[in-house]
């Protein structure tokens, strides 16, 4: 690991004027930059702690749940509110990592995890993501675990945080505040970019910008939300294919839902195509195996993925038969 400057602010715009420095970092939980660090894929010169920041509660304003930047991942998954609320957002991060990790690790930091990708995270491989224009081994290499959905000829990498595929389905924001205390918000499905020619810019985010909170719209169809997470292993393992589906019904119809996937794309992946087969339909188990097919257009699977896309689809559907059960 190289040698580094940690800073502590006191307030969250001397945070945010040190962050917005050439080679400055925010840090929080630092479960994953601590890592990145230490395999000198992340070479930061300077660390901002955010320790510090008041950004930790977990509050109601007005019909919105507001989940503060670095509130941890443990205390949102156990807080009332979300869990009756938005329930998949808590099982989303109850699908995450391990306890131990999730004590630690931050929502701000869950939205901004780096891709597992084995190219990636090794320096010893080209990789297009970590030194733009070298290349993209995994394309023809290892790449099981990789995207089939939203990737490009430099970059197939997933994202692979869970509680960003509860939040795309529930339609959430970002709430980012800037160098000169400029605060906009980001709807999530605008916060990631697809990785096209520039696979090193991962999210819309603005040079010093920090996660302040995330915002949850409450609905009838974030009460009755579900994820769902298929992995290899029970725990600690990141998803083969994961699925957030947010449902309202009105008279036995579906009038509002949101759907969307995790593990298939270079981004949490909004399923619109099954959404729409679905709205003013009655859930009858045709209608949701009708729906469930149409997840996945447009899948670009590579050389050992190709399995995914059947997955995601019995994923859905299984999702969508839990939600509307």
């Amino acid at each position: 690991m190289q040698s580094f400057t940690l800073l502590e602010p006191s307030d969250i715009a001397t945070a945010i004027s040190a962050a917005a420095q050439p080679g400055a970092k925010y840090i929080a939980g630092g479960t994953d930059l601590m890592q990145l660090m230490k395999d000198e894929v992340e070479v930061p010169t300077r660390l901002v702690d955010l320790d510090g920041m008041k950004l930790s509660d977990v509050v109601m304003e007005g019909n919105t749940l507001r989940l503060g930047g670095t509130a941890r991942m443990s205390d949102v998954a156990a807080h009332q509110a979300v869990r009756m609320l938005a329930p998949s957002v808590s099982l989303a991060l109850l699908s995450a990592a391990s306890p131990q990790i999730r004590n630690m690790g931050t929502m701000g930091g869950n939205l901004l995890q780096r891709t597992r990708c084995g190219y990636f995270r090794d320096t010893g491989f080209a990789c297009n993501k970590r030194a733009p224009g070298s290349g993209c081994p995994a394309i023809r290499g290892e790449n099981r675990m990789l995207a089939i959905l939203g990737g490009s000829d430099d970059c197939i990498a997933t994202q692979p945080s869970d509680m960003p595929v509860a939040l795309v389905a529930l339609d959430a924001r970002v709430e980012l505040q800037g160098p000169g205390g400029k605060t906009r918000e980001l709807p999530i499905r605008e916060f990631y970019r697809l990785p096209e020619n520039t696979p090193q810019d991962e999210t819309n985010m603005q040079p010093g910008e920090l996660i302040t909170a995330i915002l949850v719209p409450v609905t009838a169809a974030s009460r009755r939300s579900y994820y769902l997470k298929v992995r290899d292993r029970a725990s600690f393992e990141f998803a083969l294919v994961s699925v957030a589906v947010g449902l309202e019904l009105r008279n036995g119809q579906v009038a509002d839902i949101g759907v969307a996937a995790g593990g298939v794309g270079t981004m949490p992946w909004h399923l619109p195509e099954v959404e729409s087969a679905l709205i003013g339909q009655t859930l009858s188990a045709e209608a949701l195996r009708n729906a469930a097919m149409q997840a996945g257009q447009g899948a670009r699977p590579a050389t050992q993925n190709a399995f995914k896309l059947p997955l995601l689809r019995n994923a859905v559907l299984r999702a969508l038969e839990t939600v509307a059960a």
